[in-house]
């Protein structure tokens, strides 16, 4: 249980770390931290992005196979894109802002992103936890 908050609150931190990022790109990926009502809000988007990418994505992950074949894993990098971006459409504590196709570059980017920054977070602070179950 305790892992899984871990990385639901390093989760969070890559999505502001990304945003920083991004907007520095040029690209509007904002997160709102203005109160604390909106970091709950950047919580449940971040816990509504990843249940949305268990289910849905997986599943068109799964439906997508051999095109993901063809352009060696690309169709996942967009799929994980689309699903930030559906849920940055809802506002849940971050949002994408222009015109669509700025909006999908956004959330690509963004994706990219917060994968990258979430997998070193985790490297850096689980891999302290690890070596002190063992």
């Amino acid at each position: 249980m305790r892992n899984l908050l871990l990385r639901w609150i390093l989760l969070a931190v890559a999505v502001v770390l990304a945003s920083l990022i991004v907007q520095a790109l040029g690209l509007q990926f904002e997160v709102d931290l203005s109160s604390a009502a909106q970091v709950a809000k950047l919580f449940i988007g971040v816990a509504l992005w990843g249940l949305l990418n268990a289910t849905l994505g997986n599943i068109l992950r799964l439906l997508t196979v051999p095109l993901n074949c063809l352009t060696f894993g690309l169709v996942s990098v967009v799929i994980n894109g689309l699903m930030l971006w559906l849920v940055a459409s809802q506002n849940f504590g971050f949002t994408i802002k222009g015109e669509w196709a700025s909006q999908f570059m956004a959330a690509v980017i963004a994706s990219i992103l917060i994968s990258a920054i979430s997998g070193l977070l985790e490297s850096v602070l689980g891999g302290k936890k690890k070596k002190e179950e063992e």
